[in-house]
């Protein structure tokens, strides 16, 4: 277990609920927001007790809210709120992707401003500081009245009903919750539509995502750097001049990490001179320009996904009115698109990403210039060896399947609710998207570094820079130099894995 997470109201880090996610760190509710929590309730309670209708406290919802609900029956509502709306279909989330929700949910919760008791959030602490992940079904939200379904499915879990599995054994949710000691969460009035009225899965999702996909970024910039001795290419292009009069950002940042990297190469020394290639291709010569851009995606991603895990998204919210009562707010901040937006682009970060490793990696292994110093598909024996030639295959496949991904999910509006909820922003689509994407970018980066390192082999004893032998030599710890075929497929995985696990983060920092 590592350190411990504590809900302050504060916004959450993309590395705090990468923590509680990923390496169940534990979770704690801090006494200032509990007392905030609790304040925020007496005020709402004081308020409605007017006798004026209040949106989901004492009417119906969506459509049917013009439907005033007797006081006897407001229990009952915000039950029947979690059992109707929990409507997902699809494969189960990953454990990582619902305790991200979750860790979110209770965050902004905890801020204050829902006006529900902190025996709410407390309930879900619980759960995540005893492994009880709820099942929730991938496909369902659309991302504009919050993100109904999934976190109607995490609610159930809450009042103990429901499939979900502990320390990753199936099971129920009543079993779950009398086995570790929890007592039921028991509704209140506006509790429910709390729980359920916010972007929790889409930022939550959408911060595991951005975690990913800088990992896998930086390691496209390692493996581009390593290309470019293992192709021989010039490192002229990558003078800072040279990007200081084009002015952006992304791209100044990313020529210098590959300057770096680079440094002290003997291989480009061994080529500065004498060398008729004049230019090299654009996947070189260009590779600060198109991953600079993809990086300033990335980070505008970053901005968005940080200013989520700093907010409250439920409706209708509960401020401070006069004396002991509350303004009761209904608005709109459930809606998905300040998110879903930039959660569209990351498809784009990825492709770009990976379609110009993957040119260099078909420019090393196709050998179109004899300067280079390489063999056909780097292989031992060309003709009796094939070498990494369905490398190449493996990672268009992975670049044609980028290209479907980047048509964005938030363009194609279907409305809901008999049209009262008539534009939505379909967020969880374009995370599922983005998702899949980075994974699918860090198959292509995973290929570029597998043939790189073999190529600079035939440069040996010619050292590259520093930063370049670094990732050499964190490579060749895991995988063997090519000298006859073999299946490269486990040692792509060991690849991805690496990424994944961010191997190359501090060597290939930006």
């Amino acid at each position: 277990m590592t350190s411990t997470i504590k809900l302050t109201g504060a916004p959450l880090t993309i590395d705090q609920l990468v923590r509680v996610a990923r390496e169940h760190a534990r979770v704690e509710l801090a006494e200032d927001s509990r007392q905030q929590m609790a304040d925020s309730r007496q005020r709402l309670l004081a308020t409605v007790s007017d006798g004026q209708p209040y949106y989901g406290i004492n009417t119906g919802f969506g459509s049917l809210s013009q439907t005033r609900i007797d006081d006897h029956a407001l229990a009952g509502l915000q039950l029947n709120l979690i059992r109707s709306h929990a409507s997902g279909v699809g494969d189960p989330l990953p454990t990582d992707i619902v305790r991200a929700t979750m860790c979110t949910l209770a965050a902004s919760l905890a801020r204050g401003l829902s006006g529900i008791r902190p025996a709410v959030p407390e309930t879900i602490i619980a759960l995540l500081n005893s492994d009880i992940t709820p099942e929730v079904p991938e496909i369902g939200s659309v991302g504009a009245s919050g993100d109904l379904a999934p976190l109607s499915h995490i609610a159930l879990s809450l009042i103990g009903e429901g499939p979900c599995t502990v320390a990753g054994q199936p099971t129920d949710a009543a079993t779950a919750l009398q086995n570790a000691g929890i007592p039921p969460l028991s509704l209140e009035p506006k509790e429910g539509l709390a729980l359920i009225n916010g972007t929790h899965l889409m930022a939550g999702r959408g911060a595991l995502v951005v975690h990913d996909c800088a990992r896998a970024f930086r390691a496209s910039v390692g493996a581009a750097a390593l290309a470019m001795d293992a192709c021989r290419t010039t490192h002229r292009f990558l003078d800072p001049r040279v990007h200081d009069a084009r002015k952006h950002t992304g791209a100044i940042k990313v020529a210098s990490a590959l300057r770096t990297l680079l440094d002290g190469s003997e291989i480009a020394r061994d080529h500065a001179e004498d060398d008729p290639r004049v230019q090299d291709p654009y996947s070189f010569r260009c590779a600060p320009g198109v991953l600079g851009a993809a990086y300033d995606l990335l980070q505008n991603a970053r901005t968005a996904i940080e200013a989520e895990l700093g907010a409250v998204t439920d409706n209708p919210l509960v401020f401070p009115g006069q004396n002991t009562h509350a303004d009761i707010i209904s608005a709109g901040n459930f809606h998905g698109m300040p998110i879903a937006l930039p959660l569209d682009t990351l498809a784009l970060t990825a492709a770009h990403t990976a379609g110009i490793s993957e040119r260099r990696l078909f420019h090393m292994l196709s050998v179109f210039d004899t300067e280079s110093g390489l063999k056909p598909f780097l292989s031992p024996h060309p003709g009796l060896h094939s070498g990494y030639m369905i490398v190449q295959y493996a990672a268009a496949a992975a670049c044609n399947e980028l290209i479907g991904l980047c048509m964005p999910a938030t363009v194609s509006n279907i409305p809901t609710c008999a049209e009262m909820e008539d534009y939505n922003s379909f967020g969880p689509r374009a995370v599922a998207k983005a998702d899949r994407a980075v994974s699918l970018l860090r198959h292509v980066v995973a290929a570029e570094l597998l043939c790189s390192v073999q190529a600079l082999e035939a440069h040996r004893p010619l050292r590259s820079g520093v930063g370049v032998e670094n990732i050499y030599k964190t490579v060749r710890k895991h995988i063997p130099v090519l000298d006859a075929d073999r299946s490269p497929a486990p040692d792509l995985r060991q690849l991805d894995t690496l990424i994944a696990e961010g191997a190359f983060d501090q060597v290939c920092a930006l």
